[in-house]
């Protein structure tokens, strides 16, 4: 390490947690919901990771407590990760991961349509209204394949078609809790008076988690979950893949993606929103008996380079892109 400046190494383990980590969530997910309950899964799993990172960030001496701060934490806790996912984890009982994971990538397309202070910029960019005209046509693919031509009953196919609306809901959940998080964030920068002492992001974050376990609890409580939950149904690997989302999912990937924020252009850190699709279709082919079907993957390229199109005033000055586009053009000229 030169300086401040971190190992060339450890970014590359930053950014391989970030990518293959958060990928495989959905296969875990898939995977522990043999044993557990969705509401059931969702309250040990953030229970847990916020018991733990909480703990961490005791012992690290960080403050702990802001009123203010917290009801923020606990709204934005309940959009990204009670309401999003919730439907994730309910979806997956129906759907196959890999198509969970890629409407979860479409949620770009909410960012733009919702973003009000920003639709003058946005939608008059020919590029970022093709990205979302492209999403949308991705979604309808993906919406077409798992209700028409799937080998399954009508009732099989309207449950999927629930699924995909659910999933819709979930990032638009996702999209505006994500909003009012940068939003809030804005405001309190903008402050003329001296603002207060915020708390550490690891905090704030435990305080998401705690939020949403909590609810995740209450409605395994009143929904019936605990009622029919047998411990002794719950196999080794359920509970391997129960510590995997717990620990690597919830801690270590969101660690890594706050850590590679502070120390990369937040552009390039980006990219993981189109990595994690791919990682869960392979993990969903190799390791499952779910069929990736090629509308599916004709989906999945539809809406990732709808997400290009989306940021592509972002990626357009960026170093990688501008070699790219010289290597294209100067080839195109050599003939």
């Amino acid at each position: 390490m030169k300086g401040n400046q971190p190992s060339k190494w450890l970014i590359i383990a930053a950014y391989f947690v970030v990518y293959v980590v958060w990928g495989s969530t959905y296969f875990f997910i898939d995977k522990a919901l043999h044993g557990f309950s969705p509401f059931i899964l969702g309250s040990f799993r953030f229970i847990g990771a916020s018991t733990l990172l909480m703990g961490y960030c005791k012992l690290k001496g960080y403050k702990l407590w802001d009123k203010q701060i917290v009801k923020q934490c606990m709204f934005t806790g309940f959009m990204l990760l009670f309401i999003d996912m919730a439907g994730i984890i309910w979806s997956e009982q129906f759907l196959p991961s890999g198509i969970v994971a890629i409407m979860a990538a479409s949620a770009a397309i909410w960012f733009v349509v919702l973003d009000k202070p920003k639709w003058k910029q946005n939608f008059s960019s020919i590029p970022t209204i093709l990205g979302v005209l492209m999403g949308f046509l991705g979604v309808l693919m993906l919406f077409y394949e798992q209700t028409t031509t799937v080998h399954a009953d009508a009732d099989q196919q309207f449950l999927n078609m629930i699924g995909l609306i659910v999933l819709i809901f979930c990032s638009i959940a996702w999209t505006l809790g994500s909003l009012y998080s940068k939003n809030v964030t804005d405001k309190q920068k903008k402050e003329v008076t001296k603002p207060k002492e915020d708390l550490n992001i690891m905090v704030k974050t435990a305080w998401q988690m705690i939020t949403a376990g909590v609810l995740f609890n209450t409605v395994a409580i009143f929904n019936g979950e605990y009622a029919n939950f047998n411990l002794n149904n719950v196999t080794t690997e359920d509970w391997l893949s129960m510590a995997y989302l717990t620990t690597f999912g919830s801690i270590l990937a969101f660690g890594s993606y706050v850590w590679l924020l502070q120390h990369r252009p937040a552009v390039e850190v980006s990219t993981y929103a189109y990595v994690n699709p791919i990682v869960a279709v392979a993990l969903s082919y190799f390791f499952t008996d779910d069929v990736v079907t090629h509308l599916q993957i004709y989906g999945l390229i539809v809406i990732l380079f709808s997400v290009v199109l989306m940021n592509w005033n972002l990626y357009k000055n960026t170093k990688l892109v501008q070699k790219i586009l010289h290597f294209v053009f100067r080839k195109h000229y050599a003939h």
